[in-house]
């Protein structure tokens, strides 16, 4: 299938990825682009975390990730909590790989309201999908919102296959050696602090 190509222009779009659901949803509905790129680049992990749990190859898992765009394109105006964007956003996702995966032309949508009934839709495995997304995308949110510094620290340590070692670390951040274990510990503390905020609300 033919692909939608987003273009991210990085600084227009870097600061908006920050903002709360309600502020970029409004300026992707009065038609900013950049919000629109911001918007994307926001969700777009959490988009292929799905396909890739359903083991879809690189291929398919773009395909799944241009149907959830241009779904939201059309349906944003749509989705009266912007709050509820993430949970929308995967629910459409594991529903249309479910479908895909199954071949199950029968179910695909037809009309605009099909979101609505997707929980429903959704088999235990796939509702299993969605709740272990939502928990990852709490934690892509809760790391975005820490300082540069501690970001960088827990993708090194944490994100990265293998992970590197702490000297590495020091020297990608012009951290002494030693203060490293001291400083994870510092971004872990703040890390928790944010989930538990988030998980509060």
């Amino acid at each position: 299938m033919s692909h939608l190509v987003i273009k991210t222009p990085a600084a227009e779009s870097a600061p908006m990825v920050a903002w709360p659901e309600e502020r970029l949803v409004k300026e992707c509905l009065d038609g900013n682009e950049a919000a629109w790129c911001a918007l994307i680049d926001r969700y777009k992990n959490l988009i292929f975390s799905v396909p890739i749990k359903y083991r879809f190859s690189r291929e398919e898992a773009a395909d799944v990730f241009q149907m959830v765009c241009l779904e939201l394109l059309s349906e944003l105006a749509n989705i009266r909590d912007p709050k509820a964007l993430p949970k929308w956003i995967l629910m459409v996702t594991a529903h249309k790989c479910y479908h895909l995966k199954n071949h199950d032309k029968r179910h695909r949508e037809k009309n605009a309201g099909f979101a609505e009934t997707l929980e429903i839709a959704l088999p235990p495995d796939a509702q299993d999908i969605v709740r272990h997304g939502e928990n990852e995308q709490q934690i892509r949110e809760s790391i975005s919102s820490l300082p540069p510094r501690c970001q960088s620290l827990i993708r090194m340590l944490f994100f990265e296959e293998p992970p590197r070692p702490y000297v590495e670390v020091a020297q990608g951040l012009g951290l002494a050696r030693g203060s490293v274990g001291l400083i994870r510990q510092r971004c872990l503390d703040r890390l928790r602090r944010k989930l538990d905020e988030m998980n509060m609300k």
